[in-house]
This record gives structure tokens, sequence and C-alpha cells, in this order.
């Protein structure tokens, strides 16, 4: 990765959670003052297979060669990249818990939320528990789900079912074994994710491959494969009080059969209207946007970004 000569090194650095090691990296401007309270970027990443906190390499690269003008903090969740994996099921509420100890013991400055996918609710989570305090500035949404999924109750039995009686066994550590080969992580993405088939590339699938590498990264896979985060969050999304930018792929799609149904437009407009200080635009691309469009996707964060100032 090639930086500009504004920017200083990622470092990357560690702490501890409740007794669990955490990684995270951290991108400076070379031109940032010192003492300096002004909101840095949050990164939150998706869940799946072989996906950490490396999945925003490509967006931290462009964020840097264009001069951007806040700080990253970029960390993994619990149960991903290089943090510590429990065998237990993670809900958005603990990964919440997670980046506010983060936001309030490491960073110690106000942020702006970048959350890629159906980690909206660990956003969410967040807006809620952090309350009256100033530590979330605005919000980034990367594809959130379509809104009928956003506004859904899985069932609690279904979710304890699929958790205790499949993927908590060793037929779910055989289906890992299976969804982490080359050949299903491509399929997926082309029929999933990405807008273009060859936009699946070696450097997306070598990250995956590296990801999943520890079999014991499926717990927090799995946990998302549950449902524990669709919890009906419809009027939470209503009660966010922050500025919301919500980005969507042109081709925006859903793997949930309740949001099949529901165009990249309607999403967009479903969500301004949610959103008490939302925007919305759509960009090139389908589902995972900082990889897939990354210079639009760093344009339109930055322009983001520095309307908050104003």
């Amino acid at each position: 990765m090639t930086l500009t000569p504004t920017s200083t090194p990622i470092a990357t650095e560690f702490y501890d959670w409740r007794g669990h090691r955490c990684t995270y990296d951290r991108w400076e401007p070379a031109t940032e003052p010192a003492g300096n309270d002004r909101p840095v970027l949050l990164l939150i990443h998706p869940i799946g297979v072989g996906l950490s906190r490396r999945f925003w390499d490509r967006f931290i690269g462009a964020w840097q060669r264009s001069g951007g003008p806040v700080a990253i903090y970029n960390p993994d969740l619990l149960g991903c990249g290089e943090a510590a994996k429990p065998r237990y099921a993670l809900y958005p509420e603990d990964w919440a818990d997670q980046l506010l100890d983060f936001v309030q013991a490491i960073v110690r400055r106000p942020v702006i939320v970048v959350v890629q996918g159906a980690l909206f609710p660990v956003a969410i989570e967040m807006v809620q528990r952090a309350g009256d305090r100033a530590e979330i500035r605005g919000l980034v949404l990367s594809g959130p789900p379509a809104w009928q999924v956003m506004a859904e109750v899985a069932p609690r039995w279904q979710q304890k079912l699929l958790w205790n009686g499949l993927f908590d066994s060793p037929i779910g550590a055989a289906f890992f074994q299976y969804a982490k080969r080359r050949g299903f992580l491509k399929s997926f993405s082309i029929k999933q994710l990405f807008d273009r088939a060859e936009d699946v590339d070696d450097e997306w699938l070598t990250t995956l491959d590296r990801g999943a590498a520890d079999p014991a990264s499926r717990h927090a896979v799995f946990a998302f494969l549950a449902r524990f985060w669709q919890q009906g969050y419809a009027d939470a999304i209503r009660a966010i009080p922050q500025p919301t930018l919500a980005l969507f792929g042109a081709t925006a799609s859903s793997i949930s059969n309740s949001g099949k149904t529901e165009t990249p437009d309607e999403r967009l407009q479903l969500y301004v209207q949610n959103l008490p200080k939302g925007r919305g635009q759509k960009l090139p691309g389908r589902n995972v946007l900082p990889y897939e469009s990354t210079e639009a996707f760093t344009q339109a964060t930055i322009a983001f970004v520095r309307s908050l100032d104003t």
C-alpha cells in the first residue's frame, strides 16, 4: 500500500477488552495538530467467512491518497481477524459494547462510524448506548440491508435452533471447512456481493483465505448466520439523532427473501425517509462498495465528513 507524503504509516496495536486480546490499526494524517479533538473515522467491518478489518485496506489506501481529512481507527471485532475468538454466541450488543469501550479507552475522541452492510445493527446499538454523550458525531452506512430486513425480528426459537442444533456442533465445523474453500468463496462473492465478476480478484480471495485460516473464526460467522442481529430496528433507526449518509450500490441486492423485491431506489428512499438527519446516494457497484467502488465511496465519505464541519 503506497502512502502519500501527507500521511503517517499505519500502526497495528493491541488492547485488552474484558480479558480478550483485541487488535486495531490506526492512521493519522501528518498534518493533524496535537491535542486536536476533531472526530475520527471508526470503521466497522462486515462479518463473514474470512472477513476482518482487512476488508477496509483498499478504502484506507484511497483515503490516504485522497488526503482524507481525519484519522482512521480500524478495529477487529471480537471473533474476527487477529482478535480473540471465544466460542459463544455474539450479539450486536456485544460488539457495540466492545467498540464503545474502545472509543472511550483508546480513541478518546468523537467518532464518525463507517459501517458495512448488515453490521448496521452494531452501529445502532452504539448510538443507543451512547445516549446524549457526544462520542458519535455521524454515521456512514455502506450498503445497509433492505429496509424490510432491518424491520423484521428473527424468531428467537429459530436463532437458538440454528446456533445450538447446527452451527455450534461438528456439523457446523464441517460446514465451515466447506465454506472456506476458494471455489465457494469466489462463487458466493460473484452471486451475492459484487456487481462484476472480474472484480472478485486474487487480492479479495487471498484476504478471505488468510482470514478463514483459523477455524475458531467460525463462531462469529455463525452468530451472524443465526441472525442474532435481526432484532427489528425500524424504530431505533427513526430515533438516530446524528447526521447519517446511506450509500447504496446501483445494483444493490439482498440475500434475504424478504428484501429481494426492494429495488435500490426504493431502499434508498426508505432509509432517507426514516433517518431523521439522513441523506442518501447511489454509487457504482452492488453490495461491497468500499472494495468494488473504492474511489467513489471514498470521495462520498470525504464530502460527508467535511459537511459536518460546516
